[in-house]
């Protein structure tokens, strides 16, 4: 079995591949919410939704009032429907561009990348906080007995609906705390938190962190690879706020520190 200095080793090599990565959040040129009707999208003055670089014409988006969002590409091929999924939003591609339109509270947006772009080129390395194994902890997974609705702000004061199912105890130096799993999956319970930390070190908003080896009642939390989130790195990200609970009275000094730049 591999040692844990290796795989977390492992670990932040992908962390900033997938950064890096053309579907990554390094390279995202522009996002517009969508309303009902068309609107045209490409480099051109004469388009709606003008980009900074790709094609004069990528194509066009139209909103139908029931909030479904088809495609046409300028090239004339036959519109496609889009298959609008929350957690895995539709994709396509022009020239140098990748697409995506994304949902939010029902509203529709499409979000543009720049695969070409150099932006991978200029982050350099993330600062981390040393490694330190006791911030990889084994929590108590419980489940809640009715399911908590919660209205979350985000980095853009959008507040969404939320609903938590599972919280995560864990002792921490012969204090008890808790965290409510407020985003992610089944097998990957997200974790939106706060900490001490984020007055000198850490993003101010917020960091990320996902349960491992989820069972039906323990769980892992890896605060060594807790993650500056989105917004951290881009403007065009629109990234949830931690809830009360998860505002913790401690300084978590492990995992990734606020960026230099």
């Amino acid at each position: 079995m591999t040692d844990y200095p290796t795989e977390y080793a492992a670990w932040k090599i992908r962390r900033l591949e997938a950064l890096k990565a053309p579907d990554g959040w390094l390279n995202i040129i522009a996002r517009d919410w969508l309303s009902e009707g068309t609107v045209k999208i490409g480099a051109a003055d004469d388009n709606d939704i003008i980009l900074p670089t790709g094609p004069a014409h990528v194509g066009t988006l139209t909103q139908d009032a029931e909030g479904g969002v088809t495609y046409a590409a300028a090239d004339g091929s036959a519109p496609i429907k889009l298959e609008l999924n929350k957690y895995k939003p539709p994709r396509f591609t022009a020239e140098n561009l990748l697409l995506e339109v994304t949902t939010l509270n029902g509203e529709n947006a499409v979000r543009v990348r720049d695969t070409a772009s150099k932006a991978g080129e200029e982050l350099g390395e993330i600062e981390y906080f040393d490694l330190d194994p006791s911030w990889r902890i084994e929590a108590k997974w419980v489940a809640l007995e009715e399911a908590k609705n919660l209205s979350i702000s985000t980095s853009k004061a959008i507040p969404t609906e939320v609903q938590a199912t599972h919280k995560a105890v864990f002792d921490k130096d012969g204090v008890t705390y808790e965290l409510l799993a407020t985003h992610g999956t089944k097998e990957s319970p997200q974790f939106v938190i706060r900490d001490l930390t984020s007055r000198d070190s850490t993003y101010g908003a917020c960091r990320f962190v996902f349960g491992e080896n989820a069972s039906e009642n323990s769980i892992v939390l890896d605060f060594n690879k807790a993650l500056n989130p989105p917004c951290a790195f881009t403007d065009f990200a629109v990234c949830p706020l931690p809830p009360a609970e998860n505002v913790l009275p401690i300084r978590i000094e492990a995992g990734e520190k606020r960026l230099g730049h």
